[in-house]
């Protein structure tokens, strides 16, 4: 075995153990997110049936099984979010032997803040577009003559649809922060690719949103501005690199002009 594929299959062997962590984690939460799905079901249920649409509707079970996947959507709901600093981390540690103090350092703070983003755009998702989607059809409903008559499954999986796409969409700050502090993305690239970007993201949201002109906009502006900011702290990381970057090398080259700073910087003392 050569030395190229002995680094390949230590870099396998590494990625597979800390996979086999998340994983481990993951159903761990599944678990716990099992257990608490009954009081987060009956808040839901109270909150948005009976809260911001001031209507009580009756939500209805068409199958024996539905019960079980109701739960089991919500525990798996649940493991995402306490999975994710988990899945962070474990990514970090795997490309940590390619980055330098400084961005070991620099990139481990990201964590935190992916965690408060995800749980941010989740709620953004579920107080603000999904109650204002709900409504939009339910007017259509009306308008129809036509009585509601919601599944519980359905509609749970309905809400899933939308508000899990938003909060995972708002970890995009993080993403570009991370790639541009490893050198694979700079504020020019995010520039010029920002026509391209608007497009994604307005396909996205007409993705996760159902076919109306109104709910497309109201998740596709806050994906742009996030956009935006990103480019924005891009920039500063960036700029923050460009001068380590000059210092370390105004550093080695008044190390090389001393005379002796050579055998001291690979730790030697200068023989007499």
């Amino acid at each position: 075995m050569t030395d190229r594929e002995q680094r390949w299959t230590e870099h396998l062997g590494e990625m597979r153990k800390r996979i086999i962590i998340v994983l481990m984690f993951f159903v761990l939460f599944l678990i716990v997110g099992f257990v608490c799905a009954k009081p987060i079901i009956d808040w839901i249920t109270t909150d948005i049936l009976s809260g911001p649409l001031g209507r009580n509707l009756e939500l209805h079970i068409f199958s024996p099984a539905e019960s079980l996947s109701i739960f089991m959507n919500f525990a798996f709901v649940v493991s995402l979010v306490l999975t994710s600093p988990v899945a962070l981390y474990q990514a970090w540690r795997f490309v940590q032997p390619g980055l330098t103090k400084q961005e070991q350092r620099a990139t481990l703070r990201y964590i935190p803040l992916s965690v408060v983003l995800l749980i941010l755009g989740l709620l953004f998702g579920y107080f603000l577009i999904l109650p204002f989607i709900i409504g939009f059809l339910s007017l259509l409903t009306a308008s129809l003559g036509a009585t509601e008559t919601y599944g519980m499954y359905e509609f749970f999986r309905f809400m899933f649809r939308i508000v899990i796409p938003i909060g995972l969409l708002f970890e995009l700050p993080v993403i570009i922060l991370f790639l541009t502090r490893i050198r694979i993305l700079n504020p020019e690239i995010l520039k010029k690719g920002r026509k391209f970007a608007y497009l994604a993201m307005v396909v996205l949201a007409a993705f996760i949103t159902p076919p109306d002109f109104i709910s497309n906009i109201l998740v596709a502006l806050p994906l742009i501005g996030l956009y935006e900011v990103s480019i924005f702290f891009s920039m500063r990381i960036y700029r923050k690199m460009k001068a380590e970057e000059e210092a370390y090398e105004a550093s080695w080259q008044e190390r090389e002009a001393t005379p002796g700073s050579e055998a001291d910087w690979w730790g030697e003392q200068p023989k007499d």
